[in-house]
């Protein structure tokens, strides 16, 4: 699968029952999101493998990538579209080595030019910036500000994806500063109705086109 890595990038939250965390994420890729992350910070490793795997193939139905956060060799074990690296969950040179040339790899950068162009060395696929808004899932991060995004299309080759407090409400200012896709969590699969929160953050990028 070619992906491209832009629009809207759904993340999953920690959702221990598998069947709810199907019915959202696809609900998520229904309403038109182009990537999905698996991210589950409080699962142990058997339910990632079952929920990872339940999704790898949730997505290969939709023809979307699906990346791992953070677990190398779970990514690997199945085969995944790529691999998502925290600023310390390792190397991103030994990530890339072991994945391949072919498999997307995003790395997040936060608020540090020096970490895309590091990443971009490394061989990553795409960058990402944020925290940008006050988050649930993170409350505590610094704030990115929002012109770091026309920086890094200035001086990168490559996608930039910005996380953080992403609403329907703030996105649009993230795009106009120059990011290629947002990553959101909170304000997708929070919403009432999760395929039409998809389609709306949708609509935002297709008004760009």
């Amino acid at each position: 699968m070619k992906a491209e890595v832009k629009g809207l990038y759904a993340v999953t939250p920690d959702i221990a029952d598998t069947a709810e965390l199907l019915a959202r994420a696809g609900a998520a890729l229904a309403g038109g999101a182009k990537l999905l992350q698996y991210r589950n910070k409080t699962a142990g490793a058997a339910l990632r493998l079952v929920q990872a795997r339940a999704l790898l193939a949730l997505c290969r139905e939709h023809h979307v990538p699906l990346i791992i956060n953070d677990h190398l060799e779970l990514a690997l074990a199945l085969d995944a579209h790529g691999l998502h690296l925290g600023g310390e969950n390792g190397s991103v040179a030994a990530a890339r080595e072991r994945l391949g040339s072919g498999k997307i790899l995003g790395v997040s950068c936060y608020g540090r030019i020096e970490n895309a162009h590091a990443a971009v060395d490394a061989g990553a696929t795409y960058v990402a910036f944020g925290g940008f808004f006050p988050s649930k899932v993170k409350p505590g991060s610094a704030r990115t500000p929002v012109e770091l995004l026309g920086v890094a299309k200035r001086e990168l080759k490559l996608p930039v994806v910005a996380i953080g407090g992403i609403t329907l409400d703030n996105a649009p200012q993230l795009l106009a500063a120059g990011a290629d896709g947002v990553a959101v969590i909170t304000a997708l699969f929070e919403a009432p109705d999760v395929k039409l929160a998809a389609q709306r953050f949708k609509a935002l990028f297709d008004a760009q086109s």
